[in-house]
């Protein structure tokens, strides 16, 4: 068993007090001395400063340093298509093994003769093998950089004392933008449902740099805790806990990401790992589906809680939940089945002793409030 490793402002974060905690093969600040319902909605009304260093973060290129290659290879083992596909933005995509289930959800940002992508933490070793195998003529890399998430309302206006571009920028562009000297590749994205930015400072850094932007009195650090809270009240699912493997983008309800070209009757159908069973699912419909459900009920419901219709019959499962820091009550995110949805039907959660009624919503929670 490997040791578990440490993100780069490890002792940052213990001088600020941080419960760390394993997640992924690292070393995690879970939360902060102010606690995960402070942070959440400290992130919701100014700004919050999130350390995701253990993301992975590459970099890919044509071996022959021709973009053609880059883009047919990336075709190839991606659902994405690079025409109409401006530079410097940035997209939401996955990597489908060949039964169409999602092995990662992934960002990518295409840079011309490059492109950027970050993975998820758990998933670093086997992406990369499984790029390296499906595109055997582009070089990938490893960027050596932390990653900071800067979320809120006030993140904008935080960084802009920074770098001034940061606040011409709209959701899902990607800049460089120049912070107190160093070079950062920067996005208008996150993970929390708010405006924001993720920012991957060279090593060196940024410490300096994080520290500063947490001298601002509208910054707080934020946990991996509150950083989950948020990013359900956001409607997004979450690898290895709502998508997994076992688990296509057409059940999930993320199958916008798969343009118009990729599908039957597209000029790029199929051609990527999983298609058959995907195009199939968008085409014929699915038996299941990842769903959005709350509460009114004050009884916490949590993971892996089954859910009953209305003759006791087990109709789902859920996936995510907790109590909603912003709204006050449970909310889940649950797979259940297509058949159990119809008409209205009201469904009921199995904790312990008690059936607390759940009511499907349309995700998300609570608005996203992205500059578009």
């Amino acid at each position: 068993m490997s040791a578990i490793k440490q993100v780069v402002l490890d002792a940052l974060h213990r001088e600020l007090g941080a419960k760390f905690g394993p997640f992924a093969g690292y070393d995690m600040p879970i939360q902060y001395p102010a606690g995960l319902k402070a942070e959440h909605l400290h992130t919701r009304e100014q700004a919050g400063l999130f350390d995701v260093s253990h993301m992975g973060q590459l970099r890919i290129r044509a071996r022959d340093g021709d973009r053609a290659t880059l883009q047919r290879e990336l075709e190839a083992a991606l659902p994405i298509d690079f025409d109409g596909w401006p530079l410097a933005l940035q997209k939401y995509s996955y990597l489908l093994n060949d039964q169409g289930g999602i092995e990662d959800d992934l960002m990518l940002v295409n840079g011309g003769d490059e492109v950027r992508m970050v993975v998820n933490a758990g998933n670093r070793d086997a992406d990369f093998a499984r790029l390296t195998a499906l595109c055997p003529g582009l070089e990938i890399d490893w960027v050596d950089a932390a990653l900071i998430a800067l979320q809120g309302p006030q993140a904008e206006a935080v960084l802009a004392q920074f770098d001034a571009q940061a606040a011409t920028m709209t959701f899902m562009q990607a800049r460089e933008l120049v912070l107190d000297g160093a070079v950062c590749m920067t996005t208008r994205s996150g993970y929390t449902g708010e405006d924001g930015y993720e920012i991957s400072i060279p090593t060196d850094r940024a410490q300096a740099i994080v520290r500063r932007m947490l001298a601002d009195p509208r910054v707080a650090p934020v946990g991996l805790g509150a950083r989950d809270t948020l990013r359900l009240e956001a409607g997004l699912p979450l690898h290895g806990s709502d998508i997994s493997p076992q688990t296509s983008p057409v059940e999930a309800g993320l199958a916008f990401a798969i343009p118009k070209s990729r599908r039957s009757g597209g000029n790029k159908a199929g051609g990527f790992p999983g298609a058959a069973t995907v195009l199939a699912q968008l085409d014929q419909g699915v038996s299941r589906k990842l769903i959005g459900l709350q509460s009114s009920d004050a009884i916490p419901i949590r993971a892996h809680v089954q859910l009953l219709d209305a003759s006791d019959a087990v109709v789902g499962e859920v996936s995510s939940g907790t109590v909603s820091p912003s709204l006050g009550r449970p909310i889940l995110m649950a797979w259940v089945q297509s058949d159990a949805l119809s008409g209205g039907a009201t469904l009921r959660a199995s904790v312990r002793d008690k059936r607390p009624a759940v009511a499907p919503v349309k995700l998300p929670f609570v608005p996203k409030r992205y500059k578009r």
